[in-house]
């Protein structure tokens, strides 16, 4: 098998759930660790690699608190969470020896540095991992939607999508066990099929840009690895 990857630079999106492994919020160390082993498999292979986090993790412990909150604040709760999530997965990378830049949308600088779009590339190709937290630093925006805007603002060749499931299916495959894995599908036909791969903010965009999604499950073994070299892994979603 082929060991020469197909990208020079990647976008990874993470959701803030991935983190919390089985438990019902928060961040577990474990799966932590197991996925940035992941990333790092991938690092070594000299793919540059940016991450946006989610943070849906450590807000939910607080959303029934959200529910009657102003929209604008609980997002801003929620851009919060994610640089949270960041500063965890720079810690856990730095214990497994790659060396990483956490980024914020929000300005904290005593935690993180602020957004800068020259400096982000330049640690790109110094082989850093770049991670994105804050999400877009707006409100009502989503972090699948900063993901598609800071893989744009990267020059990224793909965008990859990690989910709990692998793959974009015709169904919800643990209800539907007859439901079918896409390997590829159009933007066009994800958003008029509402298949829920991303918010349709972040396919329009990615959509008008050319940028190509992956989306894949991160809790398959040496998945990243194999999207990519190349292989049949996920579905690929494209104009």
């Amino acid at each position: 098998m082929s060991q020469v990857p197909i990208y020079k630079r990647i976008l990874l999106k993470l959701s803030g759930e991935a983190l919390m492994g089985d438990d019902s919020y928060g961040i577990n160390r474990v799966t932590v660790e197991r996925i940035v082993s992941e990333v790092k498999e991938v690092a070594e292979l000299g793919i540059q690699i940016a991450v946006v986090i989610g943070g849906g993790n450590i807000f939910r412990g607080v959303a029934p608190a959200a529910a009657g909150m102003d929209r604008a604040t609980a997002d801003y709760m929620g851009m919060l969470a994610t640089v949270m999530n960041a500063m965890a997965i720079q810690d856990a990378m730095r214990q497994q020896g790659l060396v990483s830049r956490v980024q914020s949308a929000l300005t904290i600088q005593q935690v993180a540095e602020p957004y800068i779009r020259p400096k982000a590339i330049q640690y790109l190709e110094e082989g850093k991992v770049v991670i994105f937290g804050a999400g877009t630093g707006n409100p009502f925006f989503t972090t699948d939607t900063a993901a598609a805007l800071r893989g744009m603002e990267m020059n990224a060749d793909i965008v990859l999508k990690a989910t709990k499931v692998d793959g974009v299916y015709t169904d919800d495959p643990k209800k539907n066990p007859d439901a079918i894995r896409y390997s590829k599908l159009t933007f066009d036909e994800a958003i008029s099929k509402n298949l829920k791969v991303m918010d349709a903010t972040a396919l329009a965009l990615c959509r008008d840009q050319n940028m190509n999604i992956r989306v894949f499950s991160i809790f398959k073994s040496g998945a990243l690895k194999r999207v990519v070299l190349g292989e049949d892994e996920g579905t690929l979603v494209h104009c």
